[in-house]
């Protein structure tokens, strides 16, 4: 027999159930991390920031490691990975390819990362003097853009070069060997490149083109999820203001993680920014303006339009 007191018991589980936060009725077992060598992913991993961040919750972290940008998105849109970092280039190639991602959050940088480097008794003094030499890149990386942007300030186009499409380790190879004549790279290789090759720098990203990076997620997690996205780039936030006063802490504990040299480390992370933002209309024209390049060149399969898979991001909602 229902009784008042029945009833009562029904009406306060009903309560608490509607006022529950939406991810605590509704949340996966794991969030998978894409992470690269560069940036400082490594050092929140080895510091156990979102382990402790999301363990309340009863989400465990996963962390799956990749070379560069173009394949740790592809894993982002088979739905293998949910979240990732990466320059500005990859989800470039990824949306003109269909790629379920979206734009989370960014990284505005002051250029200082990335570079064309070449090897240090080479004739090579400027960007001009690229012409007709093998120039090794990560198809479809932010080196791309950079290699691109580079060419059209020195008044060349894509066919003055010979393009040496190769992941970094490859490169790497490459480069010691002498069999490429320059290399567009990123931290830490480039770091490792000037203290163990000492490669000498033709440009850096600053002095070419406005670089950002940014805060990728599987479009179908983002549609479930989003207050876990919403965590998530607030705990890298959060970290990301640690790390611009805590640069040592941030190197050993990025060294330890990857394996890089701690000068390296050390050298890459003393130029580097990591203020975590929300897509802005600057940041979505300077991204819009390498989507424009790439498909004014031929080398996306169609233009795209960034604002399309941009998530709006809150901080503090």
């Amino acid at each position: 027999m229902i009784n008042r007191r029945h009833i009562l018991a029904a009406t306060l589980l009903l309560a608490t159930a509607l006022a529950a936060p939406a991810y605590a009725e509704d949340k996966p077992a794991e969030i998978r991390i894409g992470t690269q060598k560069g940036g400082f992913f490594p050092a929140v991993r080895q510091r156990q920031t979102l382990e402790n961040a999301f363990r309340p919750l009863g989400i465990e972290i996963k962390w799956v490691d990749f070379q560069f940008g173009p394949p740790l998105l592809e894993a982002i849109n088979v739905g293998s990975v949910d979240f990732g970092y990466v320059g500005d280039s990859p989800p470039i190639f990824a949306q003109a390819g269909g790629a379920k991602i979206r734009y989370v959050a960014a990284v505005k940088s002051e250029g200082n990362t990335q570079a064309i480097i070449v090897p240090k008794h080479s004739a090579i003094k400027t960007l001009a003097d690229l012409k007709g030499k093998r120039v090794a890149f990560g198809k479809g990386s932010s080196a791309h853009n950079l290699l691109v942007a580079a060419l059209e300030k020195a008044g060349l186009s894509w066919s003055d070069v010979i393009p040496a499409p190769l992941a970094p380790a490859d490169a790497t190879a490459a480069f010691v060997k002498g069999s490429v004549d320059a290399w567009s790279i990123w931290d830490p290789y480039l770091a490792l490149a000037e203290l163990k090759e000492n490669a000498r720098i033709l440009a850096f990203d600053k002095d070419v083109h406005k670089p950002n990076a940014y805060y990728i997620a599987n479009a179908d997690f983002v549609e479930k999820y989003p207050s876990l996205v919403a965590k998530l780039n607030t705990t890298f936030g959060s970290e990301g203001v640690w790390a611009e006063t805590h640069h040592e802490e941030v190197a050993k504990a990025q060294s330890e993680a990857t394996g890089v040299d701690i000068e390296a480390v050390r050298r890459f992370i003393n130029r580097s920014t990591y203020s975590v933002v929300p897509l802005d209309a600057e940041v979505i024209k300077t991204q819009q303006a390498v989507a424009d390049r790439f498909a004014r060149l031929g080398l996306i399969p169609r233009p795209v339009n960034v604002s399309d898979i941009v998530w709006k991001w809150t901080p503090g909602s």
